[in-house]
């Protein structure tokens, strides 16, 4: 995958764990060469410059986003944000779902599975401006479904951060234009329910 310039630093580019092409038609290898490739590259770039001299050089990205505001909040946000999502993914797989106690447990807090995607959906296309919309669970292991602007990590409300759509335009413009609820519709073929899954398990 290329990049804009070379990563170096303490934080690092993720390696995607499958090829640029392996999420088309849903995600194209042209959309995700920008997107890792560059946006979430100077993402990286930007806190590792940052970093020197900030007296943050120790912490991990969770502990920035909680206890820094601005730029520094911002980049760091967005690696977190972007690693959870891009390492999330599978081939497009159709009638795609969850299976076992997430399954189980999605059916019993939202009612059932298609119910919880027309909610997620709506969070996500209803987000004003740029953002994410999450699946993430309380300390309790119960679900819940949050609207985050900007970097923002669900993290910051004490939650555990299990599934994200990513709805700033840099994520589907290439491929779907200003269309952001068919991008949204079309991400549910690619979500890896094992990954969720094991997300949900660590309690």
């Amino acid at each position: 995958m290329k990049q804009t310039m070379p990563i170096e630093g303490k934080f690092e580019l993720m390696a995607l764990p499958y090829a640029p092409e392996a999420l088309e038609p849903v995600i194209s290898a042209n959309t995700l060469g920008f997107h890792h490739g560059k946006h979430l590259a100077a993402y990286v770039n930007n806190l590792n410059a940052a970093l020197p001299g900030s007296g943050l050089e120790g912490l991990s990205l969770e502990e920035i986003v909680l206890n820094t505001p601005g730029g520094m909040h911002n980049n760091a946000g967005q690696i977190l944000n972007h690693n959870l999502y891009f390492s999330q993914f599978r081939a497009p797989l159709a009638g795609n779902r969850p299976t076992g106690r997430l399954a189980q447990v999605i059916d019993e807090e939202f009612g059932s599975f298609e119910a919880f995607k027309e909610l997620f959906a709506k969070a996500g296309a209803t987000l004003f401006g740029s953002g994410w919309v999450w699946l993430s669970a309380d300390k309790e292991g119960n679900l819940k479904i949050t609207q985050e602007p900007n970097a923002a990590n669900p993290i910051q409300h004490g939650l555990r951060p299990l599934m994200t759509m990513d709805v700033w335009e840099h994520a589907y413009y290439l491929d779907y234009q200003n269309r952001r609820p068919d991008h949204l519709a079309a991400l549910w073929q690619i979500i890896d329910w094992d990954v969720v899954a094991t997300r949900y398990e660590q309690e």
